[in-house]
């Protein structure tokens, strides 16, 4: 089956999105990803399965056991990863930089993952890890949205 270059995206958003609602504990957020019948199966982490919104919330708030930063902010000693999805087209990245350049935020380190079907891809920017929360918010200020990445 071949999926279509929409799909690819939204599968690859939803994703993204619950990297994010995870790192950043975001409990009430979960019904953006899950469905209220959801069910994590943790058997492996001895935890069992856990079922229902309000229980994945809880567990969610609780965070136990060891579990690191996993997903679109990886976190590096004292810097950090914030993503942000971007078409294709000449200007693009131009855009993104400037709008952190105008909020002062430097970026230490940039990587774009293309689509493969094209016409999108993932800019990956490397900030210090005290920045990431003003870099999100300069990139909302600016009309950009660096939480649910393409």
């Amino acid at each position: 089956m071949t999926l279509s270059e929409h799909d690819r995206l939204a599968i690859h958003e939803l994703i993204s999105l619950h990297g994010h609602i995870a790192d950043d504990r975001r409990p009430e957020d979960l019904d953006q990803l899950l469905t209220d019948d959801a069910v994590y199966d943790l058997d492996d982490y001895g935890m069992g399965q856990v079922a229902g919104l309000p229980a994945l919330r809880r567990l969610f708030r609780e965070a136990p056991g060891e579990q690191p930063v996993g997903g679109q902010r990886r976190a590096s000693g004292r810097r950090t990863d914030v993503g942000h999805a971007a078409p294709t087209v000449p200007g693009a990245l131009a855009e993104l930089t400037s709008i952190l350049a105008n909020g002062s935020v430097n970026i230490e380190d940039l990587q774009i993952v293309h689509s493969p079907e094209g016409g999108r891809g993932t800019v990956h920017l490397t900030v210090a890890i005290d920045a990431a929360a003003h870099a999100a918010e300069v990139l909302v200020a600016g009309g950009l949205d660096p939480i649910r990445l393409a």
